[in-house]
């Protein structure tokens, strides 16, 4: 026989707030959680990202890098899993590197995402008529074709290039080739 675990409330509090399971058996609430990262435009800026990463055993799922209107600045638009307390490690370990200037976690508030994304799809002359209907719903452009596929080039926020890769995969998917996601907080105006 097992014995219960009896947590305080507090315990019960701390735990659902990081995200952790209360009782024995529960799964952890792990989600997706994009994270922006503003760093000097130095030599070794995102390595040092990248290890940091490595180090502690957390997943980079995507990561994309660009100047900002100041060019002595980058951002990196960083999309990693977790649960709250990894989250929490993982913002606190991004802040004590030395190139970071500001770290802020994009999950939870009003933002907005964008995903370039080219697709290349095999075609028949009986299926050519079926893809480009399916690429004017989701409003994406032929940038080559050739005897037989077509190469979409696609934007939009990530569910929307998830579906329509799901929507080609019927069709034979040749290649895909992702950005990785950017993102921006929506009416963010600094103090």
């Amino acid at each position: 026989m097992s014995e219960a675990l009896i947590l305080t409330p507090q315990q019960i509090k701390r735990k659902k707030a990081a995200g952790e399971p209360i009782e024995p058996g529960e799964d952890e609430l792990i989600r997706q959680h994009t994270i922006t990262v503003l760093v000097e435009n130095s030599i070794g800026s995102l390595i040092r990202v990248i290890n940091m990463f490595a180090a502690r055993g957390f997943n980079i799922e995507s990561i994309t890098v660009g100047p900002t209107d100041d060019l002595t600045v980058s951002r990196m638009h960083i999309v990693t899993t977790g649960n709250q307390r990894i989250i929490a490690q993982i913002l606190r370990q991004l802040s004590r590197l030395v190139d970071t200037i500001e770290v802020e976690d994009l999950t939870g508030i009003n933002f907005v995402e964008r995903e370039l994304c080219l697709v290349k799809v095999q075609y028949t002359p009986q299926s050519r008529a079926e893809i480009m209907d399916v690429n004017t719903v989701f409003r994406g452009k032929v940038v080559d074709i050739t005897p037989n596929a077509f190469t979409f080039e696609l934007t939009g926020p990530t569910p929307k290039i998830d579906a329509f890769i799901n929507m080609m995969r019927p069709h034979q998917i040749m290649e895909v080739a992702r950005s990785g996601r950017v993102a921006m907080q929506r009416n963010h105006f600094p103090d």
